[in-house]
């Protein structure tokens, strides 16, 4: 059956997309808001969130690199009409991320105070840092297998279920922090930033129960590990060795930000902790359309569907232009409500105000950016991607940030830095797209 390209077939998938997307974001977002708000202590807890926050999203996202290799595996056989031939691929690469998360998960536990202490913390923030991971990572597996079971159904062009997963997540998250974090009286004693932490646990907990009974009773997709290995695993993980390279090229990136917010003061590394939550809320919610992208366009290349992929670019980028277009007018209608709910600490909110509008200038950019990359995942254009990160950050974002750094600009150089570490991201992938499939557009 062949795939139209329209409004109605790319929403239909980006929407949900979107929606699930935003789950991760959200569960942070809605740490660093309670957080922020807790009457003990809330500035180190703020602190202190925003930097393990930043520290397992790079594990997260090193090793949450096989969702989109599944997905894209899954989606070109399913173009080509082969998808039998992939039935046991899934269950193998499901059983590869487990066993590599529980690894990373041990290997860090001994070693945490010293992790953290190379990202400056130190006195109070180290100690809520060491206590608030030592509950948030061991959800670090429940999320990797979320995130393999979402690829699935991506894959097999099904992006509701993971978004009825995700609802469920982020819903579990924020009562469950209004509960724990808070007290309920005579109850529960307020746990504070403990009690953020198993919040966050019991939402990963309650989502990967939820995503394995939808995979099994959903989906034909047995999660039984069968040998032998399939010949398709080996470009799996391949496809995720080059996300993984290019995972730590952008996590650098992040961690390195993170480092010299923290090395200005508590209340800047409390101003960045809330505008590098708000600027990843933003890309997730441009992201759905890179999600739609990275379906339909495996699905599209697997048909050799050259005309119809070369549409679905452009219509996937109008339509996240669009979108950023209102999350930017919102964002400055809103400037200042933005910040009060996140923090009432007067010298954060001075310094984040004085940098919100370098993030809100930059959504365009990152649109480009986020919904090209999105499709060139679901090309396998893997190898790629990883070589634009490298360059992007280790040619553009380090050595801005650096040269601020000397100039003495604070947490301006930080996100001016950001805006041209997405320039370089954006622009690398719009000629890449035009030099490969124009070129087999008019051979078509």
């Amino acid at each position: 059956m062949k795939t139209v390209i329209n409004f109605k077939s790319i929403n239909n998938l980006a929407i949900p997309a979107t929606i699930a997307g935003i789950a991760e974001p959200l569960l942070s977002i809605t740490d660093t808001a309670i957080v922020g708000n807790i009457p003990v202590d809330g500035l180190e807890s703020l602190a202190a969130a925003g930097i393990v926050g930043s520290f397992l999203s790079m594990l997260i996202w090193v090793l949450g690199q096989t969702r989109s290799a599944i997905s894209a595996i899954l989606s070109q056989y399913l173009g080509a009409g082969k998808i039998e031939e992939v039935k046991t691929l899934p269950a193998q690469a499901i059983f590869l991320n487990i066993v590599l998360s529980i690894i990373l998960l041990l290997s860090t536990i001994f070693v945490i105070e010293e992790i953290f202490m190379l990202l400056n913390a130190s006195g109070k923030i180290l100690n809520y840092c060491v206590s608030y991971y030592s509950i948030r990572v061991w959800g670090f597996p429940l999320t990797l297998f979320v995130f393999a079971i979402m690829g699935i159904f991506r894959g097999l062009q099904n992006t509701v279920w993971p978004m009825v997963i995700a609802i469920v997540g982020a819903v579990a998250n924020v009562l469950l922090d209004f509960i724990l974090v808070y007290g309920v009286d005579g109850f529960i004693a307020p746990m504070y930033l403990e009690g953020a932490a198993w919040a966050s646990l019991i939402a990963q907990a309650i989502m990967a129960v939820l995503a394995f009974f939808l995979l099994v009773t959903k989906t034909d997709v047995s999660l039984k590990l069968k040998l032998p290995i399939h010949p398709e695993l080996s470009r799996l993980v391949l496809m995720s060795l080059n996300l993984f390279v290019r995972a730590l090229a952008l996590n650098t990136a992040l961690i390195l930000a993170v480092r010299e917010a923290t090395a200005l003061g508590d209340q800047y590394i409390g101003a960045h902790t809330i505008a590098i939550n708000l600027w990843l809320f933003a890309a997730f919610f441009i992201d759905g359309f890179g999600a739609a992208g990275n379906i339909l366009g495996g699905k599209l290349l697997g048909a050799k569907d050259y005309k119809n992929l070369w549409l679905l670019a452009k219509k996937i980028v109008y339509y996240g232009l669009i979108v950023s277009g209102v999350l930017m007018l919102l964002s400055f209608i809103f400037y200042k409500p933005i910040g009060l709910l996140f923090s009432k600490e007067i010298p954060v909110l001075h310094a984040f105000y004085a940098i919100f509008y370098i993030i809100i200038l930059g959504l365009p950019l990152n649109t480009i950016a986020f919904v090209l990359d999105g499709l060139f995942k679901g090309l396998g254009e893997m190898k790629y991607l990883r070589n634009v990160l490298l360059s992007a950050t280790f040619l553009g974002f380090i050595p801005i940030l650096f040269i601020s750094k000397m100039a003495n600009w604070g947490l301006y150089g930080i996100w001016i830095a950001f805006t041209f570490w997405m320039l370089i991201r954006g622009g690398a992938l719009v000629w890449k797209f035009n030099q490969k499939f124009r070129p087999l557009l008019q051979k078509h």
